[in-house]
């Protein structure tokens, strides 16, 4: 009698992949990239992303948990704090590191506090420069550095033009432990719906506004029915100062209802839904400053307190009320 051969078990692998690098190095491109869909938001302006992102891909034998960090800077007020301590929490809870380098900018690289935390992940530690397609030459001056700060090899890499991105993927799935997966095969993101539709509106704000006004402005979405058709989203776009209200509302309510009608394009296309996005603009003194404003926000609050250079004064509200951002009534109230 012929002897039952069981097939050999498969070794998956699993884990979480921290992106870290300077700002506007790629990170947001690559993670939308990697995993096939847009989950982190992109904009040609620098510390875009405030909060770690996460995307999920899930291949044959691997899962590949993404973290799309803010970038590693030098922190200037709270609110740079706050994004510094989420950037290095990701980085030592992943299971690998993979840096990103900026071909186009090869004298920025990670100094500090930052460079420190890396150089201690170097068993974890993976590196690619990206942008190789713009700018070429740059990338042997950026591997020399890499090797001699770090003792590893980057990768070249193009997140736009996808050039590289099959190699530097083999090389994560090989340097995940060996484990189950942790999220059903077809899941590409943990963070709720809402979270994703903040951050829809607010890269429309870099989009639409210059100078400082989208490093000033913060969205938060306070309702979202679900069930309603079309799905009706309450959010109220932040800013600190009355006269960068001004600018958003723009004259006649043009701006407002400019940044809702595209807004509301983005958050159809990501739902699959007819959507009522109704729109308020408040104005939160100095909240980039201030530990308990970013704790209210639900941003993580840095270690030491935060608020240097804090502003006094009362949060003042105004609706903007309207599908779109259409202007209506109301007073500011406390």
């Amino acid at each position: 009698m012929a002897s039952l051969m069981s097939e050999p078990e498969v070794v998956t692998r699993a884990g979480h992949v921290a992106l870290v690098g300077r700002p506007n190095v790629g990170k947001s491109t690559l993670l939308n990239a990697l995993v096939g869909e847009k989950l982190s938001i992109v904009t040609p302006r620098a510390q875009t992303t405030r909060d770690a992102v996460t995307g999920i891909l899930t291949t044959e034998r691997a899962q590949l948990i993404f973290v799309d960090t803010p970038g590693l800077l030098e922190p200037q007020y709270t609110l740079h704090r706050s994004m510094q301590q989420t950037a290095l929490a990701a980085l030592l809870d992943a299971d690998v590191v993979l840096l990103l380098l900026d071909a186009t900018r090869s004298d920025e690289l990670p100094t500090g506090e930052a460079l420190a935390a890396l150089q201690r992940q170097r068993h974890t530690l993976l590196a690619a420069v990206n942008k190789v397609d713009a700018a070429p030459a740059a990338a042997a001056a950026l591997e020399s550095w890499c090797l001699a700060a770090l003792k590893v090899r980057p990768q070249r890499i193009s997140a736009v033009t996808k050039e590289g991105l099959e190699t530097l993927l083999t090389a994560l799935e090989a340097a995940l432990p060996a484990a189950p997966f942790y999220y059903p095969p077809d899941e590409l993101a943990i963070q709720p719906v809402r979270f994703f539709v903040a951050e829809l509106v607010r890269e429309t704000v870099f989009e639409e506004y210059e100078d400082e006004l989208p490093y000033a402005t913060v969205v938060r979405v306070e309702e979202y029915r679900e069930g309603s058709d079309p799905v009706y989203i309450r959010a109220s776009v932040y800013v600190e100062r009355a006269s960068q209200k001004a600018i958003v509302v723009g004259r006649g309510g043009a701006g407002i209802k400019r940044l809702g009608a595209r807004s509301r394009s983005k958050i159809e296309e990501f739902v699959g839904a007819p959507v009522y996005l109704d729109l308020w603009v408040k104005v939160l003194p100095g909240w980039r400053r201030k530990a308990e404003t970013l704790r209210y926000l639900g941003y993580p609050v840095p270690q030491g307190g935060g608020g240097a250079g804090a502003a006094p004064g009362r949060e003042r509200r105004q609706r903007r009320g309207g599908s779109d951002g259409a202007t209506g009534g109301g007073k500011p109230s406390d």
